[in-house]
């Protein structure tokens, strides 16, 4: 005879089969690709074209790192990066992929990098018809009271299939006879029950032994089938077996429950007396050893306790049969099923894997750039499964769900290495369960640097003092710029940018190291050629592209007193002398001559001083010790002698002096004629050179006015702005700032008199210098000096 297992199925649909149905529909809608192959497929086998369904160019699969994910991983398939096909690495045998599930689904993820993208493809396995529906003995015994009634059911083992589907067990076969047929039941979980049913009543003195032949089929094509005998025996005695309180025990238990819980308590009596009414329990041989190693049932009490682990993640449902025999002669036995639901807890923290890593990251990536892919989930289901995921605060990054588990780390604000160069991210994974359980990780994401910062120098503009008479490659100063960068971007090169001072270029006075920034004088300076002149160092970056910064040096040549005075060459010889003719009748106080001289120095080095080396009081004249006026100081007419040898030094106030000696002669003379002509013409001189100082004094005192004003107004004004400057710096909370500005100003007024060359003789220092400089401790004063001409 031949029962399908299809007879058993109702109009409706069954619990368990929607969940499975729920399941595949949730995995084809979060999936991208579904590929489906039959199992044992050979190694080569085609796939799908999976670079084409993903819309991925076949040139590019190789330069974005195209690769394949498993969460087993294990390496089923493999991607033909040249064609872009997914093929069979391995051979796959269902049964051992996917132990007692209906649909075989390996998950893979297809990774490409450049940008980061992840690709879900789901490759569905189906079932071959490659195994045989096995008994788990070749005999089974049985024996059965001939007293049995009529329709008595006796429970068999059914046969195991390692096959699903059409390909697993369909339907059973008996061999034919006239006593037994054979039925099979399914349960609301789709559970089978074979049995045989007793169709006409025995008689163990006609019939004792029955052998039947049980056969099981396959729905598979070709169809392939299993045989066990059944060895029947009657018996004759005790007529009551066991009966159970329920046919099915249904239950929960808590996964993780401690052992020793007791998960139900079994109740069977028998009618029978005595021993034939005493009733103990058993596991049926169907129970699976697993099982047996979970539960324990007490023979006694028919109490079932927790002996093991119970994982709801390994298995939700326990189905277990149990058989209640009694201790007759020829004991009977009752049967039911205990049906164990397991419930979860939430048991398993989130796991978390980071699967792409792209570090450093440079400080100028855009928003939205992936930094990380990281994998979170959880063994566990419902709200136990479900997982928020976010990361510490104060960091310019955030996380994006991006796939089904998967999460993108990606930049969500302005990066800055020279602010910060190092991130700590702490991720926190935390599931929905009770009480919630969480998985933390750290990365730390470095930042590389960008050329984003030009070399910049303590000030825009600075003051150097140059000594004139400096050996030429004589050190002059310093320069140096700071770059916020690092590594090549914060190499510095030192230039001297080209300008002309006087109509030479500035690279003929100085030379830079273009290392170090150390300016090196190429001459030898002279304060009497150049004053002062003004260039532009710049400072370049090794980055691409290079950045620079600039520095303005104003370079004065210090005056040094290398000069000696030069007396007047038109009032005196080569050999430096002169001679005047001077009346006896001259009164004191009359200015007989005047000595003329210049240094061609500055300030002091040319403010001149005469006087008349070894005077002793027999000679009747002096000399002023600036004007240099020589005058009558006794009278003349005194005087035996005829002429007067007068040797004059005119020294400078340099350090150290330097002087010229001259030497003027004065001859005294008694004839009127001689006098009145000398006088005249003394006379007109005289009064041409008063008149001539007067214009000049009022030249140079409407010259000095002007400056004054200027200056006054000038500093005024940088006072102003340099008080603006501090003001600002204090709101921007600089702190303490040193700044010192040097002015260094020589204004030389000159002018000419009687057919004199130009004569240094009014010079104003205005000095601000700063602490650097080593001028007797800042104790440096302006000062104002007139020259000789107009004192």
């Amino acid at each position: 005879m031949e029962i399908s297992s299809l007879d058993w199925i109702s109009g409706a649909v069954n619990p368990l089969k929607a969940v499975f149905l729920l399941q595949m529909v949730v995995d084809l809608v979060f999936c991208q690709l579904h590929y489906m192959i039959p199992e044992e497929s050979k190694h080569g086998t085609f796939v799908g074209r999976v670079a084409q369904d993903l819309g991925l160019e076949i040139r590019e699969i190789n330069s974005r790192m195209l690769r394949i994910v498993s969460r087993d991983n294990k390496d089923y398939f493999q991607v033909n990066l040249q064609n872009g096909i997914l093929f069979v690495n391995n051979i796959i045998d269902r049964e051992d992929v996917c132990q007692r599930v209906n649909v075989c689904v390996i998950h893979l993820e297809i990774i490409v990098d450049k940008p980061v993208h992840i690709y879900h493809v789901d490759v569905e396995i189906e079932d071959v018809n490659d195994n045989y529906p096995i008994f788990s003995a070749k005999q089974y015994n049985i024996s059965i009271a001939e007293s049995r009634l009529v329709g008595t059911r006796f429970p068999l083992e059914g046969a195991v299939d390692d096959d699903i589907g059409v390909n697993s067990v369909k339907n059973y076969e008996l061999s034919p006879n006239a006593y037994f047929s054979l039925e099979v039941q399914r349960d609301k979980h789709q559970s089978e029950s074979l049995e045989v049913v007793l169709k006409k009543s025995l008689d163990r003195e006609k019939e004792p032994v029955f052998n039947l032949t049980l056969t099981a089929f396959d729905g598979g094509k070709p169809k392939l089938s299993g045989t066990t005998q059944l060895l029947i025996s009657v018996q004759d005695v005790n007529d009551n077996a066991p009966t159970f309180s329920q046919s099915v025990y249904e239950t929960y238990l808590l996964e993780n429950s401690q052992k020793g819980t007791v998960v139900v308590k079994l109740n069977a009596t028998d009618a029978d007396l005595e021993e034939n009414g005493e009733v103990f329990y058993e596991f049926s041989n169907q129970v699976p050893q697993f099982i047996r190693f979970l539960f324990d049932l007490d023979k006694i009490s028919g109490e079932i306790k927790v002996v093991g682990e119970v994982d709801y993640e390994q298995t939700n449902h326990y189905e277990i049969r149990i058989d209640a025999f009694d201790r007759g002669q020829n004991p009977m036995a009752g049967h039911c099923k205990v049906l164990v639901n397991i419930i979860d807890v939430n048991d398993n923290p989130p796991e978390m894997t980071v699967t792409s890593l792209s570090l450093p990251v440079p400080e100028d990536s855009t928003l939205e750039t992936t930094v990380a892919i990281i994998r979170i989930q959880d063994k566990d289901s419902g709200s136990n499964g479900e997982v928020k995921c976010h990361i510490n605060e104060n960091v310019p990054f955030k996380l994006k769900l991006s796939l089904r588990e998967y999460y993108s780390l990606i930049v969500d604000g302005p990066l800055d290495r020279e602010v910060v160069d190092r991130y700590k991210i702490e991720i926190t994974a935390q599931d929905e369960g009770t009480p919630a359980l969480t998985t933390s990780e750290t990365l730390w994401v470095e930042i590389s640097d960008v050329n984003d910062n030009a070399p910049t120098f303590q000030k825009n503009v600075d003051t150097i003092l140059i000594t004139e008479n400096n050996p030429p490659g004589s050190f002059v100063y310093t320069v140096s710029a700071t770059d916020g960068d690092i590594g090549q971007n914060s190499f510095i090169t030192y230039t001297l940018m080209e300008s002309l001072t006087d109509g030479m270029p500035v690279t003929t006075y100085l030379s830079i190291n273009p290392e170090n920034g150390k300016l090196i004088a190429l001459i030898s300076f002279n304060h009497e050629e150049v004053t002062n002149f003004q260039c532009t160092i710049k400072a370049t970056d090794a980055g691409f592209p290079p950045l620079s910064g600039n520095l303005t040096l104003h370079v004065f040549v210090i005056d040094i007193n290398d000069n000696a005075p030069i007396p007047d060459p038109t009032f005196f010889s080569t050999d430096l002398e002169a001679a005047e003719i001077v009346p006896r009748s001259v009164k004191v106080g009359t200015v007989v001559t005047k000595i003329r001289a210049r240094d061609a120095d500055s300030g002091y080095n040319a403010w001149l001083s005469f006087e008349i080396k070894d005077e002793s009081e027999k000679i009747p004249f002096g000399i002023g010790p600036h004007s240099g006026d020589i005058t009558v100081i006794r009278p003349l007419i005194e005087s035996n002698q005829d002429d007067y040898k007068l040797v004059i030094v005119v020294h400078d106030h340099g350090e150290p002096a330097m002087s010229t000696t001259v030497t003027v002669t004065i001859a005294l003379t008694e004839q009127i004629q001689e006098i009145h002509v000398e006088q005249n013409k003394k006379g007109f001189e005289y009064e041409d050179f008063i008149n001539a100082n007067t214009y000049l004094i009022m030249a140079i005192c409407l010259v000095s006015g002007t400056f004054l004003i200027t200056l006054i107004v000038y500093t005024v004004i940088r006072w102003h702005q340099c008080t603006q400057e501090i003001d600002e710096l204090r709101q921007n909370n600089m702190g303490s700032l040193a700044r010192s500005w040097t002015y260094s100003m020589q204004r030389q007024y000159k002018f000419c008199r009687n057919g004199i060359s130009p004569q240094n003789d009014l010079i104003l220092f205005t000095p601000n210098l700063p602490n650097t400089l080593d001028i007797e401790e800042g104790m440096y004063q302006p000062e104002f000096i007139m020259g000789p001409s107009a004192r």
